[in-house]
């Protein structure tokens, strides 16, 4: 592959990654504005990307949005697998890089099944009936509660999910997420907006993250699948709780805040510096 074309090839991989940032958002402002309407008591629900990508396809012109949204989230899932192949980000290959190239490639997985769902409903299949993630989280749990040590991998799995929760308030509080922004690019004011809407953004997705992953180990404390939630169900168990609607609606308006601080990665986020790709150019040229 010649010089040019791998030069080429680079700039639609940050291309298609910034158009991923963007529709990704789309997802989570669309999930926010639902639970929001649900904690006010106008509307709306408490769901999760399937939901959110069924709202979209009820809105005017909905078909042709959740269609954009859809190629759109096919960028997101490409770059997730750059990360986890070329590692642009130097994430390295000890335990810890691994396990986050890893991590990149579960959540490029997952967005391929929520880019493919998207793309389904905008040529007209028939919409299923989002219940927030859970039913999808009952039949894996049931699924590896079923293997040998099943409880102990669901526990773990718990565990670790907490885990997450817990390093995304950890980043939201130390901010490190502006690390991936060009800040250079950027005014005083949208610096401080783009700080406000990702600690803002990504603790609430910690908040969630932790009780999907309680949910999980109360599941293997009592061997009972059922008690598994998704995106959906760890929302609505905020809202049953004393102030519930005040949490939910707190957490809604951080998953907008998520969503807008996407748009800024869209525009501002370094995907690949140059000396990254150089090396992207030369694997891809081989």
């Amino acid at each position: 592959m010649s010089q040019r074309s791998s030069s080429s090839s680079a700039e639609w991989i940050e291309r298609l990654a910034r158009f991923g940032f963007a529709a990704k958002g789309v997802v989570y402002v669309t999930i926010g504005l639902l639970a929001a309407q649900a904690a006010w008591g106008a509307g709306g629900e408490t769901t999760d990307a399937q939901g959110a990508l069924e709202a979209i396809v009820t809105q005017p012109f909905g078909r042709v949005l959740l269609a954009i949204v859809g190629v759109g989230l096919i960028g997101y899932v490409l770059w997730r697998f750059v990360q986890t192949i070329y590692d642009p980000e130097k994430q390295g290959s000890d335990p810890k890089g691994i396990a986050q190239r890893v991590g990149y490639a579960v959540s490029g997985l997952i967005y391929a099944g929520i880019s493919f769902s998207a793309l389904k409903l905008a040529l007209g299949a028939a919409q299923g009936s989002s219940d927030g993630g859970n039913a999808s989280a009952q039949d894996w749990t049931a699924r590896i509660l079923a293997q040998p040590f099943g409880r102990w991998l669901v526990g773990a799995a718990g565990a670790f999910i907490i885990g997450i929760g817990f390093y995304y308030l950890y980043e939201a509080y130390k901010a490190k997420f502006r690390k991936k922004l060009k800040l250079r690019q950027m005014s005083d004011a949208e610096q401080t907006w783009a700080t406000r809407l990702g600690r803002f953004g990504t603790a609430a997705r910690g908040v969630v993250f932790a009780i999907i992953g309680l949910f999980l180990i109360q599941a293997a404390r009592q061997y009972d699948p059922s008690e598994a939630r998704g995106m959906g169900g760890a929302l609505a168990a905020l809202a049953a709780q004393p102030y519930g609607p005040w949490l939910l609606g707190v957490v809604a308006l951080g998953f907008v805040a998520y969503g807008l601080y996407m748009g800024i990665e869209a525009i501002y986020r370094r995907v690949l510096a140059p000396n990254v790709e150089r090396d992207v150019q030369s694997m891809i040229s081989r």
